[in-house]
């Protein structure tokens, strides 16, 4: 082929890319004989086209020299196509031709994909294991390969991501560095987004795995709980030096000792002690505990902050040395925390709360959570009488009541039931001695 004949070609070639660019429904055909490649590895098989408009059918028409007239739905075979192909002026190129330099990407079957697709599978990850060699990585790299796995509607450049990401995950976890950092500090670090790795996100669901899996090689277990659902999550963030925004991360304490894991005595607690002030704990520093002593073995918790703020103003009038918690509301992390480390202690618990639906609850589940002595405080019935207020209990949170299993509870169940409304621990601030 001389110049001007090889000139000659390319001109119609690129006609004929133009051609099949002009109109919408040769995209459609085309993308569709691309699909059947894929499938058998050939150019062949069948496209039906619907809902064709009359400017579609007109494109078809003209180049198939054959009346579609009237139709909404046209069925395109490879062999008419191939026929139809040979005899425009176009005869020059194949379909196959057409195919690659149309999406401009080479036609490949199926097998051909994944072979290929292994093929850089591999690649990637010889590059991957050479570039985290020597880091903690290494040590769990195939429980890492387990966790992102690949399936074909994955992208390969995804599957690495995970990968890389899965690695700066586990290498930079903060409990490397004693250090303890809040989620979205630790997002941005790895990402640049603070909510890159939001409970419910898929980034975020993929950071939880991989701590596991770091608990894992660490023969770490924390048990799930039934009472406390969210517990097992919020601790395994926390050992891995994470703290999650979204829970309530200190304690209320008044008159407690702590015993640090060397042995020592916290003498910031020491001192709070002393001086008969009431502390707020950061999450941070209780996980840094063994565990908590009280004056005779014994504490007194409370639910809410006023009542709690009274009473230890109580105490410190009468120089007394009786210990306090505030659980403010629904148990967190670091009450719980705090409760584990008192029971290690053998601490009694004495628990008030309010005598209501949810207050009840709360209780009956601190008692069933706690691994130690624990007695209800000031929640009898005559108490109920005493506190009692105004509030009508809804039908729905009356329905809370029916949760309520412990013996201990039930008297006041059914004189609140009877009632109807709520008792409140503020009214029992001279009663709660």
């Amino acid at each position: 082929m001389n110049e001007s004949e090889q000139e000659e070609l390319e001109k119609i070639k690129k006609e004929c890319l133009a051609y099949f660019g002009q109109s919408p429904v040769w995209k459609k055909v085309l993308r569709g004989f691309r699909e059947k490649y894929s499938s058998y590895g050939r150019f062949g098989g069948k496209v039906v086209l619907k809902n064709l408009k009359s400017q579609d059918i007109e494109e078809l028409e003209g180049f198939f020299g054959k009346s579609f007239h009237g139709q909404k739905s046209v069925t395109v075979s490879a062999e008419k196509f191939r026929q139809a192909l040979e005899v425009s002026r176009y005869k020059n190129m194949t379909p196959e031709w057409l195919l690659e330099n149309f999406f401009e990407e080479p036609l490949l079957g199926k097998q051909e994909q994944k072979l290929l697709r292994q093929q850089e599978k591999e690649r990637i990850w010889e590059n991957f294991r050479k570039s985290y060699e020597g880091m903690p990585i290494e040590t769990v790299e195939e429980s890492l390969k387990n966790i992102v796995k690949d399936s074909e509607n994955r992208e390969v450049t995804e599957w690495e991501r995970l990968l890389r990401l899965g690695a700066e995950m586990y290498n930079h976890l903060p409990y490397r560095q004693s250090e303890k950092l809040y989620l979205a500090v630790f997002a941005a670090m790895l990402t640049g987004n603070p909510h890159a790795f939001d409970n419910g996100t898929a980034d975020g669901n993929f950071l939880y795995q991989i701590i596991q899996m770091d608990m894992e090689s660490r023969s770490i277990k924390i048990e799930a709980s039934e009472i406390f659902p969210a517990y097992k999550r919020q601790k395994s963030y926390l050992m891995a030096g994470i703290m999650l925004d979204d829970i309530s991360n200190y304690a209320m304490l008044y008159q407690v000792q702590a015993v640090k894991k060397d042995g020592s005595i916290h003498q910031g607690m020491a001192g709070f002690a002393r001086e008969q002030h009431i502390v707020q704990v950061p999450l941070a520093v209780i996980s840094e505990w063994e565990l908590l002593r009280c004056s005779q073995d014994e504490i007194y918790i409370v639910e809410n902050p006023s009542v709690f703020a009274v009473l230890c103003g109580k105490e410190k009038e009468k120089n007394t040395r009786r210990a306090y918690m505030c659980m403010n509301g629904q148990p967190r992390l670091a009450g719980l925390m705090v409760l584990e480390l008192l029971a290690k202690s053998g601490t009694k618990v004495y628990y008030a709360g309010d005598l209501d639906p949810e207050g009840i609850l709360i209780a009956q589940k601190l008692s069933r959570y706690y691994k130690g002595e624990f007695h209800y405080w000031h929640m009898e019935t005559e108490d109920y009488e005493k506190c009692k207020s105004e509030e009508v209990i809804s039908p729905k949170r009356m329905k809370i009541l029916e949760r309520i299993t412990d013996d201990r509870l039930k008297p006041v169940v059914e004189r609140i039931k009877a009632y109807g409304t709520a008792g409140y621990q503020e009214m029992l601030m001279e009663e709660t001695k």
